[in-house]
């Protein structure tokens, strides 16, 4: 497995966006290829190596946290992880000067100036292409609990919006997001791909924006349900939880069970709850069609993926990581928490700085 995290840059005085360009520069000064630019300019990714635990993936996310934040401080900025930027302006924030990211800015117009995001994505090694489309038809019915968890856009332009992730509602209107189709194999998915592309739709296959799709550089099952996660912690949960999940799939392939069946509406019905209400209220489960407390759909996603994280060794922590969400909340939460306090958006901030840049952040 391994992680993609994305966050935005910030002046650590004044809180404002700043350019992370001299940032990408100091990181990548070896050659690194861990960090790369994003849409915009305020913006940067890390990426883990390849990892076979948990324990190592948490070594992992700490030291490209640490060498960005120890990078950032030296500049006077310092970094946050969540899935918008409180009171962040769309309009005073440029676009990172890439012949694609400029293709992207010319062809969505205000669709991409918005675009003021920043996610996690998770990869799970699949090997074989056609079982890995496969996974992808039996993860579906699970993503809004993953997006639920890890839940950290609830302000949008210096406004509360309501929503626990507005990140997930401002992603659902290009193209290609959302929930992907059932299919066949992974030659019906190719076929799909460029079908988009020579209507022009997207430019690459990299621009699928699938809640979930088979990795476009790696062959990997990629989950990209996820709002950037504020703490190592749920960035931790999500990816442990992912993995298991793929797991699961893998062994009910194996034993030739049937995939779950959800109609498509209950599907986006039970996403936008979650980015509606996040773990604070009832969510859809769109497999039995009903409504149900945030906690109940929890523990059965965590009793559906026990078993491949027991035989892992990840139980525990991942069981105690779920407890820690279910208690203190997501991120969304605690951020209105720390609004609710003070009234301001410079605290909320303060708040995201300290939960990102501290490796055993307590909550």
């Amino acid at each position: 497995m391994g992680v993609e995290e994305e966050f935005f840059v910030v002046d650590a005085q004044t809180y404002q966006l700043v350019d992370g360009g001299a940032l990408l520069d100091t990181v990548c000064r070896e050659g690194s290829e861990d960090y790369t630019a994003e849409l915009r300019r305020c913006m940067i990714e890390s990426r883990t190596g390849i990892c076979w635990s948990l324990t190592e993936l948490r070594a992992d996310l700490r030291a490209r946290r640490g060498a960005l934040t120890s990078a950032a401080t030296e500049a006077g900025t310092t970094i946050v992880a969540s899935g918008t930027y409180p009171s962040a302006d769309w309009r005073q924030v440029g676009f990172s000067p890439q012949p694609r990211f400029d293709h992207i800015a010319g062809a969505y117009a205000r669709l991409a100036d918005e675009h003021l995001l920043c996610a996690c994505h998770v990869h799970v090694g699949v090997e074989d292409r056609d079982t890995s489309v496969e996974v992808m038809n039996r993860v579906r019915t699970w993503l809004p609990v993953l997006s639920a968890l890890s839940a950290s856009s609830p302000f949008w332009a210096g406004e509360d919006t309501g929503y626990a992730s507005y990140r997930s509602t401002m992603w659902a209107r290009w193209p290609t997001a959302g929930m992907p189709p059932t299919l066949s194999s992974y030659a019906e998915h190719h076929d799909r791909v460029q079908h988009l592309v020579s209507t022009g739709t997207i430019a690459d296959a990299g621009q699928v924006f699938w809640d979930v799709r088979p990795g476009t550089r790696y062959h990997t099952v990629e989950f990209r349900i996820a709002d950037s996660c504020t703490t190592i912690d749920e960035a931790i949960l999500q990816a442990g939880l992912s993995r298991a999940l793929v797991s699961q799939c893998l062994n009910e392939i194996e034993r030739g069970e049937p995939a779950p069946e959800a109609p498509p509406e209950l599907l986006h019905a039970a996403k936008w709850r979650a980015a509606r209400f996040g773990l604070t209220e009832q969510l859809v489960d769109p497999v039995a069609a009903e409504l149900v407390p945030a906690t109940v759909l929890v523990s059965r996603f965590l009793d559906h993926v026990r078993a491949p994280l027991t035989e892992a060794g990840d139980w525990t922590e991942i069981a105690s990581l779920t407890q820690d969400a279910l208690r203190w909340g997501s991120s969304a939460d605690r951020q209105q928490r720390a609004f609710s306090d003070s009234g301001s958006l410079a605290d909320v901030v303060k708040h995201l700085i300290t939960e990102t840049t501290t490796p055993d952040h307590s909550r």
